[in-house]
């Protein structure tokens, strides 16, 4: 059996590990300490969750318009130029004199770039793996993923009540250059997947077709695009425990429970060999406990549901494996840009509705709202899964 240990022992997969895991880890301390600030200035529950989508909603069009680079420039070379271009962007938002309208222009513009070298990096993966080590690194790198999710958000909700904002800014960007150095260093520079430098206008939405021409890939989407409704409480998190009269620290206890329960999650789903079929009961279960939050049941209840959640949530890897593996090599990279896009999109559009449900009804009705919705519309999503499996309709 495939260890964690094993695809570690892959130099160039070691390299995309821990770079990513830098990165990512600096995106969250700056996005928690981004969503505060707007909170503490503006004390509407809008204007924080439109600052925490502002995070995402920029794949909507970066995945389709940007993710075939990954498939017509190297892909190593293009993840060294997004990381320094990043780097850049972040830099000079931690500049004291930028007013804040101006760092959230320049936030869209630094999610905007994450699109291609995000594809860049999850195309390359099946490269440096073999088929027998690929679902294990699958799951480690969405394990791992989590897990700076969950440090990068604990740390976040504290360091931004206790430090400036421009700190979490400033680390951001030396994560990007520390990335950007072990990328180099690490990976092997391989040509283009794709030939010619040129596209026509008509081919930048090729990984669209090809994703809504194979049912097994737009199903597998879809059950993704369930993370817009159990991605709420991470939006709503600030005015919840401020609805719960919770502290500081219980905002952290609030912020890391999703991202603590996927780890564990995704931890039994490699331990335990979990397969492909029991992707769409965990989808169709993972919305479920968050109806119990319109009870109000307090900050520890609170943050054992989200937990909940957030293990049940561990389909997305196994979703990610399966959709990745199916994707053409060719055009490996604009699908799985497309699948970024819409995945990030969605979960930005979650948060930013989620936003004036809150403010006209309440943090804790609004997450509930979202659970139920969820799980209603998760039910056909997981069917249409049953029936792509069974007819492996393609391309």
């Amino acid at each position: 059996m495939t260890t964690f240990a094993d695809v570690l022992r892959v130099t160039e997969f070691r390299a995309l590990w821990v770079s990513g895991l830098i990165s990512r880890l600096g995106d969250q301390l700056a996005r928690v300490a981004l969503a505060v600030l707007a909170y503490e200035l503006t004390r509407s529950a809008t204007i924080t969750t439109l600052t925490y989508a502002l995070t995402f909603i920029p794949n909507l069009i970066g995945g389709p318009l940007l993710g075939h680079l990954a498939d017509r420039f190297p892909r190593r070379r293009l993840m060294i130029a997004c990381d320094l271009a990043r780097a850049l962007l972040v830099g000079l938002m931690a500049v004291p004199a930028i007013p804040f309208p101006v760092l959230c222009v320049m936030l869209f513009f630094t999610t905007l770039i994450d699109a291609p070298e995000r594809a860049a990096r999850i195309a390359t993966t099946p490269d440096v793996l073999d088929e027998e080590r690929y679902q294990t690194g699958v799951n480690l790198l969405g394990l791992t993923q989590q897990v700076t999710v969950l440090v990068g958000l604990g740390f976040g909700g504290l360091i931004a009540t206790a430090l400036p904002t421009r700190v979490a800014l400033l680390a951001n960007a030396v994560s990007f250059l520390v990335a950007a150095l072990i990328v180099a260093v690490g990976t092997k520079d391989r040509p283009a997947a794709s030939t010619g430098k040129v596209v026509a206008p008509g081919e930048l939405l090729a990984g669209v077709r090809i994703v809504l021409g194979d049912a097994r890939l737009r199903t597998l989407l879809a059950m993704a695009m369930l993370a817009l409704f159990y991605i709420a409480p991470e939006g709503l998190a600030v005015p919840y425990n401020d609805q719960l009269g919770g502290d500081g620290p219980q905002l952290a206890l609030l912020l890391c429970a999703i991202p603590a329960g996927s780890v564990v999650g995704m931890y039994l789903v490699n331990k335990l060999r979990v397969g492909v079929d029991a992707l769409a009961p965990l989808a169709v279960a993972s919305c479920v406990p968050l109806i119990v939050c319109a009870l109000q049941p307090g900050v520890v209840a609170s943050v054992v549901i989200w937990f909940v959640v957030g293990a049940l949530a561990s389909y997305q890897v196994l979703a990610n494996g399966e959709y990745v593996r199916i994707a053409p090599t060719e055009r490996r990279g604009q699908v799985i840009g497309v699948a970024q896009s819409a995945l990030v999109a969605s979960q930005g559009l979650g948060v930013l509705f989620s936003g004036p449900l809150a403010d006209a009804f309440g943090p804790a009705a609004a997450i509930g709202v979202y659970g139920v919705a969820g799980t209603v519309i998760a039910v056909p999503f997981a069917l249409a899964w049953r029936r792509a499996r069974m007819g492996n309709v393609g391309p």
